[in-house]
């Protein structure tokens, strides 16, 4: 809106400079670029030091971060446009780094040998092969069968016998893992049933908790 005799003129956001860090506000942009026109360093530098204090009680989750003064600082002179001339208690952040992007993460492209159990399953035959045989291994072998049970019910038929699901650990464990003889799961109730991702999962999450307090357990004695 054009200013007249009797009209004041607006300003809009979309009218002027976007905001390098929108967090601190148009006013902390104001006093940065304030800065630059104070001629003596010294007057300049304690002047900054008062702008990173403001920007500190405007952003007060910028304690939970380690450094955060450094942090605080490194804002200042990204808000400055890396060009802000003042003695700074930590080295300037230089703007390749600053906006260089992370490193990929490599993605697991091995295939998944059965989906219906998912990729974790192979690690933890990993870790249950290494295991002497005793009553953990046993009882670390059942836990691991319930669960596939249960994760094989959720994508599959509405029952599975139990020598279905034990050699299925053999074949994805490459003949590594050996079911004991006589291992017996839980009988199922006619009254659970276990839903797919996304939906109600009744009562079929009790097992998996079992299971998790077996491994979390033998993973805090080693």
């Amino acid at each position: 809106m054009e200013a007249s005799e009797n009209t004041i003129k607006l300003y809009y956001n979309t009218e002027v400079e976007k905001l390098v860090m929108p967090e601190y506000g148009r006013n902390v942009l104001r006093m940065v670029e304030q800065l630059r026109d104070i001629p003596d360093r010294t007057k300049r530098t304690e002047q900054a030091y008062a702008v990173v204090k403001v920007m500190e009680s405007l952003n007060p989750q910028v304690h939970q971060q380690e450094n955060f003064s450094q942090k605080l600082w490194d804002h200042l002179f990204m808000i400055a446009g890396y060009d802000l001339d003042v003695d700074a208690p930590f080295p300037r952040p230089l703007p390749e780094v600053v906006n260089s992007r992370p490193d990929p993460i490599p993605l697991n492209t091995k295939p998944i040998r059965a989906r219906h159990y998912g990729r974790n399953i192979e690690s933890i035959l990993d870790l249950i092969s290494k295991e002497p045989d005793g009553e953990m291994k046993t009882a670390m072998i059942r836990s691991l069968a319930i669960y596939m049970r249960q994760q094989y019910l959720i994508w599959n038929k509405d029952t599975v016998a139990d020598t279905t699901i034990f050699q299925d650990i053999e074949r994805l464990s490459g003949g590594r893992v050996k079911v004991p003889e006589g291992i017996e799961l839980s009988k199922l109730s006619a009254d659970v049933s276990y839903a797919r991702p996304g939906m109600n999962l009744g009562h079929g999450g009790g097992n998996k908790g079992k299971f998790n307090r077996i491994f979390r357990g033998k993973k805090g004695k080693k």
